[in-house]
């Protein structure tokens, strides 16, 4: 389900508009360590504003990515922590891409 037309199925597109969302994916990257309060979580993203964490975890578990415990801490749920685990080979990817570029910049200097 996209915001833009809650009946039509989830796609990359809509995946990635999600994640691009400001503060969604540093929400996710630090729920993938361990569950935390609405407290905690604003502090671990760098004290970011109470109204777009709200919006954001509020986004994140419509989408199913996180879910809220009944002791009010967030969690990510399984197929939000499998979406970070596909993430790793990004990582991955991105490492390749820097020493690729440092060669460039090296051979051209």
């Amino acid at each position: 389900m996209t915001a833009d037309n809650p009946a039509s199925p989830p796609s990359t597109l809509a995946l990635l508009e999600l994640l691009g969302r400001r503060w969604a994916l540093r929400i996710l990257w630090e729920l993938r360590q361990a569950p935390a309060t609405f407290q905690g979580l604003q502090t671990r993203c760098d004290s970011m504003s109470t109204s777009v964490l709200s919006q954001r975890l509020g986004e994140l578990r419509e989408a199913a990515l996180v879910e809220k415990g009944p002791d009010g801490t967030y969690a990510l749920t399984e197929p939000g922590a499998r979406l970070l685990a596909r993430l790793d080979g990004v990582d991955e990817w991105t490492q390749e891409w820097a020493r690729m570029l440092r060669g460039s910049a090296d051979r051209a200097g």
